[in-house]
């Protein structure tokens, strides 16, 4: 008990790290506690400080804020339409297509099942390939409940959709446009010594900055060259898997390989075991290597490395409470906690060299 009330003593008795400790508190508790009521409000912080980018960019051309402010919007509010245009409808009516053709493939996958027995016995037993069928019943059983319940709500999500796209451009625009006014407005509640949490800020700014914008980048571009590839060799719902591929890249080592299943599944239950099949998987893996090792070093040059195991732990971990934003901003919710280590004063760091010695 006296170590611990030693270290409370040693630690929080310097005001700024007070601070910090309760601004990352009561941050965490807004999200946990209020996140889905704040949804919009928080998306669109995040839409704005994505577009600030751009309109920093051009400040720095000596183009009025406002000016800037206004061009940077218009082009987000035609990515937005076009999006809801062009790229939803044809996401929603692939999803259902796929939906409609699942106990089909089922079917067949199920059939192909059960000819392993008699091509691989030695691999294969019936009582193997019967305890595997009757899970694969209960999954899909459990997954046509899913499906029914996803549908019954279907609408509530349309309402949902719509308030976003309605609320959610109109908070962006006066984020943007009355940025410095807001953030003079908190700036006056909070206390003049908090060095050290503006230190932290500093530095997530510059890494989460670079990794979010490079992140969706590389979304887009991934997306963009699969769906191209896709339906130029004719594979069914080019855009469906073009958009999984694309947003599997937000989970690094992993998603690119949960992906597979499903494009290697279109692929043969279309083709079949044929060369077509192999140019699917061949054009898949040739985008996914060019991913890798050529598109992340060049948008991601200047992000902070995170150590691999830090990194999945991180998704796991975010993943686990906030869903799909938590494993979007993984990386960066690992980079605020890295710069916090390093920020956070420590005893047994050396003492800084004198400048007489």
């Amino acid at each position: 008990m006296d170590a611990v009330k030693a270290w409370f003593q040693r630690y929080f008795s310097d005001p700024q790290v007070v601070f910090l400790a309760i601004s990352l508190l009561v941050g965490l508790l807004l999200v946990v506690w209020f996140g889905n009521l704040m949804a919009p409000v928080i998306a669109s912080v995040i839409l704005a400080y994505l577009l600030e980018g751009l309109v920093r960019q051009m400040e720095l051309w000596r183009i009025p804020r406002l000016a800037a402010v206004t061009l940077v919007f218009l082009i987000f509010l035609a990515l937005l339409f076009f999006l809801i245009v062009a790229v939803v409808p044809v996401l929603v009516r692939q999803v259902t297509q796929l939906v409609q053709q699942m106990p089909i493939m089922i079917d067949e996958g199920q059939r192909l099942l059960e000819t392993l027995p008699e091509q691989y016995p030695m691999i294969f037993s019936e009582d193997q390939l019967q305890q595997f069928m009757a899970g694969i019943g209960d999954e899909v059983t459990l997954f046509r409940q899913e499906v029914l319940s996803r549908t019954l709500s279907f609408g509530v999500g349309l309402l949902t959709f719509m308030v976003y796209v309605v609320l959610m451009p109109i908070l962006v625009f006066f984020m943007l446009k009355d940025k410095h006014a807001i953030l003079a407005w908190f700036g006056r509640y909070l206390p003049s010594n908090r060095g050290l949490a503006a230190q932290v800020w500093t530095e997530v700014d510059e890494q989460v900055g670079n990794y979010v914008r490079g992140k969706i980048w590389e979304i887009i571009l991934v997306w963009v060259v699969t769906y191209i590839t896709f339906s130029l060799l004719g594979l069914e719902y080019a855009m469906l898997m073009a958009a999984l591929t694309g947003f599997s890249v937000l989970i690094p080592y992993i998603g690119a390989t949960v992906v597979t299943v499903p494009v290697a599944a279109v692929a043969y239950f279309q083709f079949g075991l044929t060369s077509e099949f192999a140019y699917i998987l061949i054009a898949y893996g040739v985008i996914q290597f060019i991913d890798g090792n050529i598109l992340v070093p060049i948008l991601f040059s200047e992000v902070v490395n995170l150590h691999p195991v830090a990194i999945i732990v991180a998704i796991l971990f975010f993943g686990g409470i906030w869903g799909f934003w938590g494993i979007f901003f993984a990386i960066p919710l690992a980079t605020l906690v890295q710069a916090v280590l390093r920020a956070w004063p420590r005893q047994d760091r050396p003492p800084e060299p004198d400048a007489a010695g």
